[in-house]
């Protein structure tokens, strides 16, 4: 039994990491422009997106040291927790889904004012319902590898397809350190089977064809600390090892568009929390509305 408080019940900031806009001029201030917005639905990312500052990234770094910690009193409430989720102990690969129900921090970059705009304005104005947070952490030296994927080959317990990924370093990510890859265009290339996420770099392969294959061209999305990247839930991207001296530590938030119903035929979506019925409005709890619309 846990024994912090799970702040999954709260749905508004709990803390002074942010402050939430209150006006319209306000909101503006965190607009993407037309450019980026363009960007992302030809390429099917845009990147390079600044949402925290300095001391923001220290304090969630102060929070992401306990609670990687399985000794921390609130690990009962991650939905998953992997100290290692790859098999081979010299390629380490942290991974864990549920921070924002233990730590005020990792709570409240959900109600991020500058991550709310520009999932809302990516996800075409509408309104934002969360899904679900992870963490990755790939340590200096023998980080391991994320494995090329789509994200949405993992939720199709979740339908329509109205999904967003937002990921966010809290290093400095590079070439040397593991950053993230994408795949342009990959967006457009339908469902593909989905490989184990810490398992074969190249597993992917396997599920795409020649003229897939030709144009598997991956760019490195480099990245400042504070700094985001949104990606369509149908982009092939993948990150290699981290043998350089610096650690790699970055958080996602998944969002989808409201309106997303379960998909699940046994009613199951997120571990240790209660089912919702197949074709039931994704809602309740831990499927809290960041956005309305309407507020912009």
């Amino acid at each position: 039994m846990a024994t912090v408080k799970d702040l999954s019940n709260y749905h508004q900031l709990v803390s002074d990491l942010f402050r939430w806009p209150t006006s319209k001029a306000e909101w503006e201030q965190y607009c993407l422009t037309q450019e980026q917005v363009d960007h992302f639905n030809e390429y099917g990312y845009v990147h390079n997106i600044k949402l925290l500052d300095e001391w923001q990234i220290d304090r969630l770094n102060d929070e992401l040291a306990g609670i990687t910690d399985p000794a921390h009193p609130g690990n009962d409430l991650f939905y998953q927790f992997y100290s290692n989720e790859s098999s081979d102990n010299d390629s380490v690969l942290f991974h864990a889904l549920g921070a924002w129900r233990i730590t005020p921090g990792f709570h409240d970059i959900l109600w991020n004012p500058a991550f709310v705009m520009a999932a809302s304005q990516l996800l075409g104005n509408k309104a934002v319902r969360f899904w679900h947070d992870q963490l990755f952490c790939k340590p200096a030296k023998h980080g391991g590898v994320v494995a090329w994927h789509q994200d949405y080959s993992y939720w199709t317990r979740t339908t329509p397809m109205q999904h967003l990924t937002c990921w966010v370093g809290l290093d400095d990510a590079n070439i040397e350190n593991g950053c993230l890859y994408y795949v342009p265009y990959s967006q457009n290339w339908g469902l593909l089977d989905k490989p184990e996420l810490a398992g074969d770099m190249e597993g992917l392969m396997d599920y795409l064809d020649d003229a897939q294959k030709a144009a598997f061209k991956p760019v490195p999305i480099e990245l400042k600390k504070g700094y985001g990247t949104f990606h369509h839930p149908l982009m092939v991207h993948g990150s290699y090892a981290n043998k350089s001296p610096r650690s790699r530590r970055a958080f996602v938030l998944n969002v989808f568009a409201d309106g997303t119903v379960s998909n699940a035929e046994n009613g199951e979506l997120l571990p240790k929390t209660p089912g919702i019925p197949k074709g039931a409005r994704m809602e309740g709890q831990f499927y809290p509305v960041l956005s309305d619309a309407k507020m912009f």
